[in-house]
């Protein structure tokens, strides 16, 4: 079982490209399972994703990251059994810290391939992200972790923003 986080700020596009990458591996045959924490009341991306036919597991109450990390391993173990998917996404919140959920795997007492930590980084509130007092900080800590970042909703930008972002994030 593979296991990928898809991780970014509040309102980065992490529910619609796990939708769509899974979509893809679902076409050509792949069971593919998706954990979303939400830290809300109420489970709105668990329940786009399940309007999809994906198989989606909740974990609310808190952040992942820290105290629903036991939660997590329980998660895997449990569709493991049950589903025995190939590729599991994960969707932290978009207050975690990629690099402490992926720590955490390496104590897991089954087998698990660690694939990629994907960061999506949103063009659009970008420049907003990386010089608000506080916040940038967070979010440089949340691409540092990155094994891949991706700048998305780059189809509403121009070159020379996309070029700006690009410099951004290599020299963070």
């Amino acid at each position: 079982m593979k296991f990928i986080q898809i991780a970014g700020f509040l309102g980065s596009g992490k529910t619609t490209t796990i939708i769509a990458l899974s979509k893809e591996l679902v076409k050509k045959g792949k069971k593919v399972a998706i954990i979303v924490n939400e830290i809300g009341e109420i489970p709105v991306d668990a329940k786009v994703i399940s309007e999809y036919g994906l198989k989606v597991v909740d974990i609310g109450g808190g952040c992942i990251c820290c105290e629903l990390i036991v939660n997590l391993a329980y998660t895997l173990e449990e569709l493991t059994k049950l589903y025995s998917p190939d590729m599991v996404f994960i969707e932290p919140s978009g207050v975690a810290i990629p690099s402490s959920i992926d720590s955490s795997l390496t104590v897991m007492k089954f087998p698990i391939e660690k694939g990629p930590i994907i960061v999506l980084f949103d063009g659009i509130r970008g420049e907003e992200l990386l010089s608000e007092e506080g916040l940038s900080d967070f979010i440089k800590r949340q691409l540092l972790s990155a094994n891949i970042i991706a700048i998305n909703k780059i189809d509403l930008l121009n070159e020379e923003r996309i070029k700006l972002f690009e410099e951004l994030l290599r020299n963070i």
